[in-house]
């Protein structure tokens, strides 16, 4: 069995939300960590788990940070960690996989799908071998309890439920 860890330095947690459902807002966590574990070198057969810190989040807007982390969204306090546990891997070829798992978010587990590209393996300039992923996929946020809205003059919605989630993760094969 083969142990990676996800690289934080060359690696982005991202999400995308429609703002007044005209444009996206993108926001990322900054702390979080992930393990991998394989016996297999196409990692069809992996296992996953990954955390972030909700207290991490940025959207480039340290009003709309703090609202995010608050009792309307995230709920910080009491929910300071956003976790995942796959469930299952699913290669559908040698590049592409389906990902399930349970995600929590504010106390609510809710199983997730995501599409995964896998970009292959390499060896650094410092020896350390990496693996790359690109992840996508797509939840409503108030299947976890994120349910704050407002509704602008014209009667539309501000934010919008759909969440939609972009990793980009380098692993970091351990000795």
């Amino acid at each position: 069995m083969t142990t990676w860890k996800i690289d934080p330095a060359h690696s982005e947690i991202e999400f995308k939300v429609k703002h007044l459902m005209i444009t996206n807002v993108t926001g990322h966590f900054g702390q979080y960590d992930g393990t991998v574990t394989a016996s297999k070198d196409d990692f069809s057969d992996a296992s996953i788990t990954f955390e972030a810190d909700v207290n991490s989040v940025s959207t480039k807007n340290s009003q709309r940070d703090e609202h995010l982390k608050s009792a309307d969204f995230f709920d910080a306090a009491n929910h300071p960690k956003i976790t995942f546990k796959s469930t299952e891997v699913k290669q559908k070829d040698a590049e592409t996989f389906v990902l399930k798992g349970d995600l929590t978010i504010r106390g609510t587990t809710r199983p997730v799908e995501l599409n995964v590209e896998y970009a292959g393996i390499t060896v650094d300039p410092w020896g350390q071998t990496k693996a790359g992923f690109e992840l996508t996929g797509k939840i409503n946020r108030k299947d976890f309890g994120l349910t704050w809205s407002a509704t602008t003059e014209a009667g539309g919605l501000v934010v919008s439920d759909d969440v939609r989630l972009a990793l980009a993760v380098q692993l970091v094969k351990q000795a």
